[in-house]
């Protein structure tokens, strides 16, 4: 038979074959199938780029490569690198011999034999990684596996009843005869609604069927009208209530639905802990099968009890531990849980219940008593405890505390006797006791007791406070012996501890004897002197300054020569003594280390700052006798004659010193008292002298140079300078003063070579790069200022000066992030913590400001600046008191440094003020930051 035509086959075609299917399509749907997806529908229920599990899949055989690949392929230039070559085989072609083969399978047992060694580390590794990746994206049948094990509990007519899949339109169409229901549409009930009779509903049907001619005809009605939404809404309501009604209760009349409680009972339902529901069923189940497998554990019952609590069912949670009670009846825990769980009348009768069982429990006991509302209950409570156990401390100690102190003295008599052990109580009736009868209770106490430091402690303070202070000291030695004898080890820490208590206490002498006994013990002769200043330090620390003043007097007693020691107990009292115990003590100090200037000057400053002016000549006249030709002293004599405005004796003074101890500061004190006084001329002749003798000494040519400048010879002044710097390269002032002059000479240009060249004389030197920085933003050259910081900043890196600069040369927005900069590379820097303080303060965010400016002067108290803006910022936005306190701190720490506090404090105008009246100069002048 021969073959039809082409033509005739391309007619035959269907037009729908090779089209794909429109969307939505389910083929066979007109006919009742139901429609279904595979996984090829869907795809893979994991992601592109998950890890493949080969684990169940069989095993593949390897493809042999194509052997008909094209050379053409291999050398074209798309398979061409031009450092790797050809990336395909250049000898496809050629034949395949022997030698071939065998250097193949060499090749192939190199791959293995190196692939073994680290074969089962890989499938280790991989194995570990594959089961990670698991855990963390389990397949779907893993996270029903659960639910599939449940399903074996499903019985068969469970089975049975479980409904067909598929979409229960097709069901219906395949079943012909199943009841077929059509929704009425709105537009019936639009034309149902436009008569002129009322219309109601069908209680029985739901449907409106009652019309205008009292016939009923649900199926023949005639448009009337438009719809009434309104009218809808009334038939809606009314059939609302039509099923109410139904609901409700026919024989009395009465709703089953309780309105004001139903939201209440729905409250109820939700339960209070927040985890998972089948955790609480397998933490129930699980603590069943203790408590039936081990009823005696009574932890079993508590933590269901509280597995119950926590899920709200509080009645079931004491069900559950009123079991546990009775089967443990001698478990206090659960006694004690179970009053906790009970409401506080029902508790009473569950703790009576406990003490029934366990008469000689403590804490069940105490749990009773905690239970009476009234203290007359709680004492009876307690002293029934007390009959069944009279040895415990407990409670004698719970019964005592209510009690008065009549009652309780009592008590604790009784309360010795039962527990002789106790150190408390011991302690207790001594205190409730006379004088006398203390005493006899304390030795009763270190008769049963002998191993307590306590005791003997408060033995000393017995006898201090009435005033045998000869006593306290014996009793101290006594206690330490007795205990070494009795073997109680001695710690130093402990002792020390004992007595900063006695001192808060105000047992002085008492803490005076325990220092001075404990002090040396236990330590190697070459280490006490570095470990009792540090005892004194933490005593102090601790606000226990009659510890410290007797370490430091032991101290000075076992090393009388030593001036450092002298020297901390000076400053010590100083700062927590009385001016009294202060000179005294330097009295002491300058007899046994009459070579210390320092002592000297401070025994006489302290006489000049209490008035007495002869005395502190008196102190400086003995110490020029101790250490002749000393400058410090001279100098000091000087400041004290110059203060009290002696002039004349300071000038002789000040000539005697040049003429015995000519050194570079008695020259320039001599030339500066001649320079405040206005005795310009003098002054520069006493500089010409000096500047002979000390050449290389930049502070005399500093002074010479400002002198000149301020008779107005502003070219002399200029010479100076630049002799100044060629014998002083390397003074940082000299070159500043130079190039300020040049920039008052309208010399920028000149000002500008000087800094560049001191720049090279002294690299690294931030206060140079500084200088030169302010200078063009004086003149107004902003960009190249800025351009000056970076270079700056890249020079110095650190320098806080710099970046305290550099935050406000920035714009405001930028400003908090320079600061952030300028913290991370000087945290402690006391220019930048300044620096942030002001930025604080400009940015109105006053209490940070405040613990800023704070923590800058605790950092360094000697930067004047910082107290001066700290000042300025009280005065503007603080209380009196605070700016008081700030003025008596700053008066305290007497500043010295400071770029604003040197303005003020070293113009020669202002030589005679105090430290307050330059806090008060300087405040006064300084700008707030914006």
């Amino acid at each position: 038979m021969a073959a039809p035509p082409a033509a005739l086959v391309a007619k035959v075609k269907k037009h729908f074959i090779g089209i794909p299917a429109p969307l939505g399509y389910v083929a066979g749907v007109g006919r009742g199938a139901t429609g279904f997806t595979t996984r090829s529908d869907i795809g893979p229920a994991r992601d592109a780029n998950d890890v493949s599990d080969d684990r169940h899949a069989p095993p593949t055989k390897k493809k042999k490569k194509d052997e008909e690949e094209d050379d053409d392929e291999d050398l074209n230039d798309s398979n061409y690198d031009e450092f790797s070559g050809y990336g395909g085989s250049l000898f496809s072609k050629d034949p395949y011999d022997k030698d071939d083969e065998e250097a193949d399978m060499i090749y192939e047992e190199i791959d293995k034999r190196m692939d073994e060694k680290r074969k089962e580390y890989r499938e280790k590794r991989l194995k570990e990684e594959l089961e990670k990746y698991r855990q963390e994206r389990p397949k779907i049948q893993q996270q029903f596996s659960d639910l599939k094990r449940g399903l074996t509990m499903v019985s068969e007519d469970e089975w049975r009843n479980i409904p067909e899949v598929g979409d229960a339109r097709n069901r219906k169409q395949r079943n012909p005869r199943a009841e077929k229901f059509t929704p009425l549409p709105d537009t019936v009930l639009s034309r149902s609604l436009g008569g002129e009779s009322t219309s109601s509903i069908d209680s029985a049907s739901g449907l409106m069927s009652q019309y205008p001619h009292g016939t009923v005809t649900p199926g023949m009605l005639t448009p009337s009208g438009d719809l009434d939404l309104r009218k809808m809404g009334q038939a809606r309501n009314t059939l609302m209530n039509v099923k109410l009604n139904q609901v409700s209760d026919s024989v009395e009349g009465q709703t089953v639905v309780d309105p004001k409680g139903y939201l209440t009972d729905l409250h109820s339902m939700i339960p209070t802990y927040g985890g998972d529901i089948n955790d609480i069923k397998k933490a129930r189940l699980l603590l069943k099968s203790v408590r039936e497998t081990n009823p005696n554990h009574p932890p079993a019952w508590i933590a269901s009890a509280r597995l119950e609590e926590v899920t709200g069912k509080i009645q079931a949670a004491r069900n559950v531990i009123m079991k546990g009670c009775e089967d443990n009846p001698k478990s206090e825990d659960l006694w004690l849980e179970a009053a906790r769980l009970q409401p506080p009348e029902t508790a009473k009768a569950v703790i009576a219940q406990a003490v029934r069982h366990i008469p000689t429990s403590v804490r069940i006991w105490i749990k009773a008593a905690d239970l009476e509302s009234e203290t007359k209950g709680k004492r009876k409570v307690y002293r029934k405890a007390l009959e069944h156990i009279p040895n415990s401390v407990r409670l004698w100690k719970a019964a005592i505390e209510l009690e008065d102190p009549e009652d309780a003295r009592i008590l604790l008599s009784r309360a010795v006797e039962c527990c002789p052990t106790s150190v408390d109580l011991w302690l207790a009736l001594a205190r409730l006791e006379t004088y006398e009868n203390a005493r006899k209770v304390l030795n009763k106490a270190r008769e049963n007791i002998p191993t307590d430091r306590q005791i003997w402690t408060t033995a000393a303070k017995l006898e201090e406070a009435n005033g045998n202070i000869n006593m306290v000291e014996k009793i101290i030695d006594r206690a330490i012996s007795s205990l070494s004898a009795n073997g109680v080890e001695i710690n130093r820490e402990q002792w020390i501890k004992e007595a900063i208590e006695a001192e808060k206490c105000g047992s002085v002498k008492t803490c005076q004897a325990l220092i001075k006994a404990i002090i040396g013990y236990g330590i190697e002769d070459e280490d006490r002197k570095h470990t009792w200043m540090e005892d004194a330090d933490s005593c102090a620390s601790q606000l226990a300054y009659e510890c410290a003043r007797a370490i430091f007097s032991h101290s000075l007693a076992a090393f009388p020569s030593k001036k450092s020691i002298w020297l901390r107990a000076a400053y010590f009292e100083k700062n927590h003594g009385t001016r009294d115990s202060l000179e005294t003590l330097l009295q002491k100090a300058v007899a046994h280390c009459p070579k210390s200037e320092v002592l000297w000057l401070m025994g006489a400053k302290s006489k000049w700052l209490a008035g007495d002016v002869p005395a502190a000549r008196g102190i400086l006249s003995l110490a020029f006798q101790a250490n002749p030709n000393s400058e410090e002293i001279w100098l000091a004599a000087v400041k004290l004659e110059s203060e009290n405005s002696e002039f004349d004796r300071a000038r002789r003074l000040l000539s005697k010193a040049r003429a015995s101890a000519p050194t570079p500061r008695v020259m320039m004190k001599s030339a500066k008292l001649e320079w405040c006084l206005n005795n310009l001329d003098t002054a520069l002749q006493i500089l010409e002298e000096a500047l002979v003798k000390f050449p290389d000494y930049a502070k005399l040519w500093l002074m010479k140079g400002q002198i000149e400048e301020q008779q107005g010879d502003v070219d002399r002044a200029h010479e100076t300078f630049n002799s100044a710097l060629k014998k002083c390269p390397s003074s940082i002032p000299l070159w500043i003063w130079l190039a300020r002059l040049d920039e008052r000479r309208k010399m920028l240009t000149k000002a500008r070579s000087v800094l560049e060249k001191g720049r090279l004389k002294n690299p690294h030197n931030p206060e140079l790069w500084l200088e030169a920085i302010r200078i063009e933003f004086r003149a107004g050259m902003r960009d190249i200022a800025n351009t000056m910081m970076a270079k700056a900043l890249q020079e110095c890196p650190n320098a806080g000066i710099l970046w305290s600069e550099a935050i406000f040369l920035e714009a405001r927005p930028q400003r908090k992030t320079k600061s952030v900069d300028a913290l991370k590379k000087c945290e402690h820097d006391v220019n930048v913590l300044l620096a942030v303080s002001k930025l604080f303060w400009s940015e109105r965010k006053l209490q940070k400001c405040r613990e800023w400016f704070n923590r800058t002067v605790k950092i360094d108290p000697d930067f004047g600046d910082a107290w001066a803006y700290f000042y300025r910022f009280e005065v503007l936005h603080g209380t009196e008191e605070v700016q008081v306190d700030i003025k008596k701190r700053c008066i305290a720490a007497e500043p010295h440094h400071g770029e604003a506090w040197c303005i003020v404090s070293k113009n020669i105008d202002n030589w005679r003020l105090t430290t307050e009246n330059v806090l008060m100069l300087v405040a006064k002048d300084l700008p707030i930051p914006i």
